[in-house]
């Protein structure tokens, strides 16, 4: 049977989020049930609130989220009732182009629940990355699910499902940050600080936090910076550099999508050094570069996609990090609160002032 369940919407654009009742149908043939247990606020659903990813209002919002698996519907094989799961917003096809060269954090084909949650007047609802989390339940499809150790708080379990996974992915899986190697990170927020730890891990020697806000700063010194620049009171490019012996970083990763900031990563560079764009930038955006620059400086120029990461391989190893005591996954929840409380969350984070709150239910 249906079941009802309180949730969090987005019900037009630039309006408060509203608590209402949501209709979360049984599961389908692939589809899966999930009593969640804990949700991050991130950026992306404020993004939704404010119209910024599309209009298909309303939206179901929350999707950093860790839970437990209640039903599963004909053909799932994967999980079962009473795993503990973090939920993924790309669960591959393993059939298109992009998986079949063995790339499948390229999928072009990424699955969702093809079955619709509602209002209880019946409007669809648009689940944010497909899964719509804010909810006491959410439907998805069974290969959103990654089953991971149980014994991990739900609260920064969850936050693999977006933040922490694209900044640690974007170190270490597409910019391929190695043992001695040096980083600049522009942008000390969570994604940010989760590039900074996963860079640390990797082995990187010299790692360069760029922001501007001291606080922030601070934070990213206890991820594992070994080098701090404000670039508010220092010239980013500069400041690098002189915490480099002038060569500037190998790696320079950019968890916000601006021309300003990749400007700055792109004059920052060691020889043969990789830019990794972590952040979505607006359609409208530019950027203008020196192709004499580009071609003379060599290395490469990226984005990273969810930090080119496969939910499957790379959720539990980083619980292991985590529960080994060589990751501090733990460290990104600022604070834990209800449902009642996302409105003021994005006042928070707009401000700064949290890595990240975390819905717990």
């Amino acid at each position: 049977m249906p079941q009802t369940v309180r949730g969090v919407i987005a019900r037009s654009k630039g309006a408060p989020v509203e608590i209402v009742d949501v209709i979360v149908p049984d599961p389908g043939p692939g589809e899966v049930v999930v009593a969640i247990q804990a949700c991050g606020v991130c950026h992306t659903d404020l993004h939704y609130r404010e119209g910024g990813i599309n209009d298909d209002f309303p939206f179901l919002l929350g999707h950093e989220a860790a839970g437990l698996v209640e039903s599963v519907g004909e053909g799932v094989t994967d999980v079962a009732p009473g795993d503990f799961v973090v939920l993924n917003w790309r669960a591959v096809c393993g059939q298109c182009r992009a998986c079949a060269r063995g790339k499948p954090w390229y999928c072009f084909n990424t699955h969702n629940a093809k079955q619709k949650m509602t209002l209880t007047d019946g409007t669809e609802l648009s689940p944010a990355l497909g899964i719509g989390a804010f909810a006491d339940k959410t439907l998805v499809h069974a290969g959103q699910c990654t089953k991971v150790d149980p014994a991990a708080p739900a609260a920064a379990a969850g936050l693999l499902g977006c933040g922490v996974m694209a900044g640690f992915g974007a170190a270490v899986n597409t910019g391929g940050v190695g043992r001695g190697d040096s980083v600049a990170v522009i942008g000390c927020g969570g994604v940010g600080n989760a590039a900074i730890a996963g860079a640390k891990v990797a082995g990187a020697t010299t790692i360069v936090a760029v922001d501007v806000d001291d606080r922030k700063l601070e934070w990213a010194r206890g991820f594992g910076a070994t080098h701090t620049v404000n670039s508010r009171e220092v010239d980013a490019v500069e400041g690098v550099r002189a915490v480099t012996g002038g060569n500037g970083a190998c790696g320079r990763i950019l968890p916000p999508g601006r021309p300003e900031t990749y400007q700055q990563a792109f004059y920052m560079p060691d020889l043969a050094g990789t830019d990794v764009l972590v952040g979505v930038p607006p359609p409208d955006m530019t950027v203008e570069l020196p192709l004499i620059e580009i071609f003379g400086r060599g290395g490469a120029l990226k984005s990273s996609w969810y930090g080119d990461c496969l939910p499957s391989r790379d959720f539990p190893m980083l619980i292991d990090l985590s529960r080994q005591g060589r990751f501090d996954l733990d460290a990104f929840v600022s604070e834990t609160i209800s449902l009642d409380d996302v409105e003021a969350a994005f006042e928070k984070m707009h401000r700064g002032e949290v890595l990240r709150s975390v819905v717990e239910l």
